[in-house]
């Protein structure tokens, strides 16, 4: 009897001589196995039986059959969750009472992840593996936390309010959407919408559809497997995935096993991949990347078991063939696609109805949408007891196995990187310089720690030649020094692919430098990584994984060469508005307080920095102590001129800061005293919107020590003014004695000069706001011409 390609005709030797097999192969309710899959399971139960890992083909086959009456109560219970308030394991039909009077939930998607999910339960259980998993279509999370309860694998939270019998499973159904909240505002139970940090191995929310795409192939170390089922609305509009090929290698990347659930269906239409000339020609694009597709019946869960394994013996074999010469990268990577139908297994199966609410009313109040949910729902109810044998020989498999909610990259925490000398400046140079040298040597002093740069496009002229000279591009196939087989800089002109590679390296060393108006582009995705990980610190378990910068340079004040589109602030300031705990924005003004940053940046741990940094010569102004007091406070006292009540100048940028200082110059000339005080880190100087933030900000006595109350201001921002004043009111507490000046949307072709007066942020638009605070006419801090150059009635150029 073959061992590889069985024939139905073999298949049927097989039942006649194992019944487990014979007892599964006839399927369980709306679950059903083709002879592909019996193929691929009887391949597999041989493989898993010669390798050691199972002690006999009974007793695969008998797992599989538990496999099909859990997967069948994972359908029950999901359906449950977006309609039912109250669940009857003992298969009653549903009262209009039990009903939910405000059903919510992607049922169709949810449903289709359970055969998805339970599969991959089932072959950590077999195999004796625990990988990790993710799922870039978070809204389908009821499949996920249905088949945990029903397994056992859960955080202590949940293990403590659900349960495997009609109360627990009651108040899991409702829980899911019932909008339950805390005293304090947050969420009142420990379940949501999508994967969320209570989710048992969940490492990313997925809301955002796509960028799993992006991140899987850079999740696992090596010795790691993951799991990333991924949707086929998301592979239409996220092209950057089809590039993993050029990424991956086994020298410094774990096995990565992308699994598209293609159900055809959006939220209301088909998807080009729900025809067969549109999935077909999927499957070419995919080998033309570099895949190397395989689809199977994405209906049943033991096909997911199968499949999965196949995947991970195909890639050995290919890397086994490269070893021996025969293959070089990029190797094809096995890439499943689970054909089904949206919502298969329940009512409206196929239909743009499942991807929401599938029946034709509310069974709460509508008859015959509750007779069409009581009968859908009697086809995946599963008898007590056999629902019980199923999980108890799932228990039975799983001792002594790691739980998935412990699965390694769900719980990373690498090591604190050794920190390199710090090398001082005080000459003109570009502050980029100083992360350049870092960078390099904080690679070179960890070698255990994978390091990962982004980058959308030109290293070089952001300044970082080091770091590429260093770490290299990643190619397959070199062209110059500046390239490499196992090159660790990810290069594309894709913003979002190139922070997911870093967003992904969780337990590694990262960089990621753009131009700043190119930034955000990434917000979505840096936004995401965000997100979770403050749920993470929120539910007690904070993440673990390396802090790293995210740094726009080539920024608005020094591109005003390449018009408006190049010329845009957005990007520090919608980090601004997220939680100061998870992301510090920061302007280092030159190498000094760039350089005296980066220890802390990178010893952080869950949070990201966004580095608002130029790239050209910029003049020393702070020496070692000052950089390093100026990291630890967020603002510093620059220069302090005249007597009597001072005007207090604030900075925040570099450019700013000289153009503030030529103003100061100008007024100590003209007889007013003023200080002058840089801002780096506004954020520490908001007001705190929760007790996280609280332990962030800055000190009372720290704050009024260098914003004295009463005293009369101006801030000369690298941000628009209004966002600005915005989040620093604290500082800036009375408008009639405050003036912001910053970016004002306005650009063109420019050179820094113009673009500052473009943008009324001048050293003479300063002394304008300064002349009105003071209540002193303009001519008394500017010359007649120089008057009517910034009134706009004059030459600009007198201003440079």
């Amino acid at each position: 009897m073959s061992q590889i390609f069985p024939s139905l005709a073999e298949l049927d030797e097989h039942a006649r001589q194992e019944p487990a097999f014979a007892a599964w192969r006839g399927g369980y309710g709306v679950i059903q196995h083709t002879p592909e899959t019996q193929a691929g399971i009887y391949r597999m139960a041989h493989q898993l039986v010669q390798a050691g890992l199972q002690p006999d083909l009974g007793s695969v086959y008998e797992l599989l059959r538990a496999l099909d009456r859990l997967a069948s109560a994972g359908l029950w219970l999901v359906a449950h969750m977006t309609y039912a308030q109250r669940v009857r394991l003992d298969g009653a039909e549903l009262q209009p009472e039990d009903f939910k009077a405000t059903p919510e939930g992607h049922t169709g998607g949810a449903l289709n992840m359970v055969p998805a999910y339970a599969g991959y339960l089932t072959l950590n259980a077999l195999s004796r593996q625990t990988r990790g998993w993710l799922m870039g279509q978070g809204h389908c999370v009821a499949a996920i936390e249905a088949l945990n309860l029903l397994v056992g694998n859960l955080h202590a939270e949940q293990a403590a309010r659900y349960s495997v019998d009609d109360e627990g499973l009651s108040r899991l159904c409702g829980d899911f959407y019932g909008y339950a909240q805390a005293a304090d505002g947050r969420p009142g139970v420990p379940l949501g919408s999508h994967v969320n940090p209570h989710t048992a191995g969940g490492i990313a929310e997925g809301g955002y559809l796509g960028f799993a795409e992006l991140q899987y192939a850079h999740l696992p170390l090596p010795g790691e497997t993951l799991v990333a089922f991924l949707s086929d609305g998301a592979a239409e509009e996220q092209r950057g995935s089809d590039w993993i090929p050029r990424w991956w290698r086994a020298e410094d990347c774990g096995t990565a096993l992308p699994v598209m659930i293609a159900n055809g269906r959006r939220i209301e239409q088909r998807t080009e991949l729900g025809t067969l000339e549109g999935l077909e020609g999927f499957k070419l694009h995919l080998r033309r990347c570099g895949f190397d597709p395989i689809s199977f019946d994405g209906r049943d869960p033991a096909a997911f078991v199968c499949t999965l394994w196949e995947m991970e013996q195909r890639l050995a074999h290919r890397l086994h063939e490269k070893d021996n010469g025969l293959l070089r990268y990029p190797l094809p990577i096995p890439y499943g696609i689970a054909e089904t139908v949206k919502g298969y297994g329940f009512y409206g199966a196929g239909s743009n109805a499942a991807h929401n609410l599938p029946l034709p009313g509310n069974p709460h109040q509508d008859a015959a949408a509750r007779e069409a949910f009581n009968q859908s729902a009697a086809r995946l109810w599963v008898a007590p007891a056999e629902l019980e044998e199923a999980r108890a020989l799932f228990a039975r498999q799983r001792a002594g196995l790691l739980p998935e909610r412990d699965n390694p990259l769900a719980s990373r925490r690498p090591v604190e990187p050794l920190l390199p000398e710090l090398h001082w400046r005080n000459d003109d140079c570009s502050p980029m310089s100083a992360l350049d040298r870092f960078f390099v040597d904080l690679v070179a002093a960890n070698p255990n720690l994978r390091p990962r740069v982004g980058n959308p496009d030109e290293l070089a002229s952001n300044r970082l030649g080091g770091v590429l000279k260093a770490l290299r591009h990643r190619v397959c196939e070199p062209e110059s020094e500046l390239e490499a087989l196992n090159g660790k800089v990810i290069t594309a002109l894709n913003e979002e692919a190139v922070v997911s590679a870093c967003l992904a390296n969780q337990a590694g060393l990262n960089l990621v430098a753009s131009y700043e108006a190119f930034c955000v582009k990434m917000l979505g995705a840096v936004r995401q990584t965000l997100i979770f990980a403050r749920q993470q610190k929120e539910a007690g378990r904070p993440a673990g994984w390396l802090g790293w910068p995210l740094v726009a340079t080539s920024h608005t004040w020094e591109n005003g060469k390449n018009q408006q589109s190049h010329q845009d602030t957005t990007f520090c300031e919608a980090l601004l508005g997220e939680a100061n705990d998870m992301v510090r924005v920061l302007f280092p003004a030159d190498h000094n307080s760039l350089l005296a940053l980066l220890p802390d940046i990178y010893r952080a741990r869950g949070q990201l920095a966004c580095v608002v940094a130029p790239k050209r010569e910029r003049p020393a102004v702070f020496d070692a102590e000052q950089a390093l007091r100026l990291a630890r406070d967020g603002a510093i006292l620059v220069e302090a001129r005249g007597e009597g009540e001072p005007l207090l100048l604030i900075a925040n940028g570099s450019y700013q800061l000289q153009e503030m200082r030529r103003a100061g110059a100008r007024l100590a000339a003209r007889g007013h005293a003023y200080r002058l005080v840089y801002l780096q880190e506004p954020g520490r100087f908001r007001s705190p919107r929760d007790r996280w933030e609280a332990e962030v900000v800055a000190e009372p006595g720290l704050r009024d020590g260098l914003f004295p109350a009463g005293a009369r201001r101006v801030l000369l921002t690298h941000m628009r003014p209004e966002v600005a004043r915005g989040h620093l009111w604290p500082i800036l507490p009375d408008a009639q004695r405050c003036a912001v000046l910053g970016y004002l949307n306005r650009g063109g072709t420019f050179d820094e000069a113009g673009m500052l007066f473009a943008n009324a942020s001048s050293w003479a638009h300063v002394l304008v706001a300064c002349a009105q605070l003071l209540n002193v006419p303009l001519d008394d801090l500017l010359d007649e011409e120089e008057s009517l150059a910034v009134l706009g009635k004059g030459d600009p150029r007198l201003l440079r």
